[in-house]
């Protein structure tokens, strides 16, 4: 069948001043895709930029994923209490397969003697399955307290600091991170973990806890009966839990939509000085290779052979100098990675912010609200160098200290955003 084009015009011309109208029917072919305001979707794959891969584990094995863009959309309120097993795929009033945009333009035509005219135009741009997401809604996405629990002190108290952290985290991304894009790719959600069966999305922070909250989501999974009894390479390489980017791009959207949403955070002074002592202070046969050598070889004078072969025995202060330093000898790594650049806060709208400080009356409380079994509470153990101490404010002074106040200020100024989004206080007084 042949492919018909009508065109026709008709030109009206009254008088000196002459007004026209143009009435024209478009080849089908030729409409253009139109966006809604303030909203942007690419359909093409693109690949993020970024400094290295996602790891699939916290000893810097990369796992792959696809880069395909998708634009996130109204993440609903989820903190309420879920039943006991997974629920099917629930219906939206989103359309996957189909997106009608309808734009309206009016044009004003001019002329001393001539009355205005408006025209219309309706343009249906039909586009396969989009998936448009309101970022960060302004309604607060805590459940309300069940009743047995609004005269407990405690948890009303634990419920308006949720309130408040979200509150914090929101402002700082309305004043920040307002010309984002507000687009959502499969490494944005590469560090979120996947729990089907209570509907839990857990953004992993390394030296955060996460190792216990893997533990955590396992045995809400049915995958064991206790968190004591799973060790740890069985947390961190035995694939058990699924990622989010893991699922197509319906079941991603499913999931940010429909789960509850949940991330610990730290002081990241205190993070970044556990992951120095964890990875350069024992024997890694990861870290020292891939960041030790590069490391030393850059920032020692008159190194050793046997250090540069072996990349041990990195200092603090070398370990600061890498961090800072814009062309950086190796990339970036998610255990001293920012956590706003590690979860995206700004763009996919968590519901539930604890913190590593708080943590066994905040998991705990987390527990409470998804109606988790009442026998299981996070767990406090030590799996890794259990022997050492736990990196506290006092420990972390130590290892500051043996910089200069420049370098503690470049420091500050380089995790400043983690700090005021999760509302921590300046950890020097001489900092500005």
């Amino acid at each position: 069948m042949m492919k018909l084009t009508c065109m026709f015009s008709f030109i009206l011309l009254f008088g000196a001043a002459g007004l026209v109208v143009f009435i024209h029917l478009q080849d089908p072919e030729e409409i253009v895709h139109q966006q809604t305001p303030g909203l942007r979707y690419n359909m093409e794959s693109q690949q993020p930029k970024k400094d290295c891969a996602p790891s699939n584990n916290q000893d810097g094995k990369t796992q792959g994923n696809a880069a395909a863009e998708f634009p996130i959309v109204n993440q609903r309120a989820s903190l309420h209490p879920f039943p006991s097993g997974p629920t099917e795929r629930q219906s939206t009033d989103i359309k996957p397969n189909m997106l009608f945009v309808i734009k309206d333009r009016q044009r004003k035509g001019t002329g001393a003697n001539s009355a205005r005219t408006h025209k219309r135009k309706r343009r249906f741009v039909i586009k396969k399955s989009p998936v448009l997401i309101a970022i960060n809604g302004s309604f607060p996405n805590l459940s309300i307290l069940k009743l047995e629990d609004r005269s407990d002190v405690k948890w009303k108290s634990l419920y308006e600091t949720q309130r408040e952290r979200k509150r914090i985290m929101r402002e700082t991304c309305a004043k920040y991170k307002s010309n984002s894009k507000h687009i959502i790719t499969p490494y944005h959600v590469s560090r979120i973990f996947v729990e089907d069966k209570y509907r839990i999305l857990y953004c992993e922070v390394p030296k955060a806890g996460c190792s216990n909250w893997k533990r955590v989501l396992m045995v809400l999974n049915g995958l064991a009966s206790s968190t004591r009894v799973i060790q740890h390479n069985t947390v961190h390489y035995g694939n058990y839990l699924k990622r989010l980017d893991g699922f197509d791009r319906k079941g991603i959207n499913y999931r940010l939509n429909t789960y509850t949403k949940m991330l610990f955070v730290r002081e990241p002074f205190e993070k970044l000085v556990s992951a120095f002592r964890d990875k350069f202070e024992h024997p890694n046969n990861y870290y020292h290779p891939v960041f030790g050598r590069p490391i030393i070889s850059r920032y020692r004078v008159n190194a050793t052979k046997e250090a540069l072969r072996t990349g041990s025995g990195v200092t603090f202060k070398e370990f600061i100098q890498y961090l800072l330093d814009v062309h950086r000898p190796v990339g970036m790594d998610i255990h001293w990675d920012h956590i706003n650049r590690l979860c995206s806060p700004c763009l996919i709208d968590y519901d539930f912010i604890g913190k590593f400080e708080t943590m066994e009356e905040d998991a705990n409380f987390f527990l409470h609200l998804i109606n988790a079994p009442q026998n299981l509470t996070f767990p406090r153990f030590k799996d890794r160098h259990s022997d050492e101490e736990r990196t506290t404010t006092q420990i972390m002074h130590q290892y500051f200290t043996q910089l200069s106040p420049a370098q503690r200020q470049r420091s500050y100024d380089f995790y400043y955003m983690d700090y005021l989004m999760f509302n921590y206080s300046k950890p020097f007084g001489d900092l500005y």
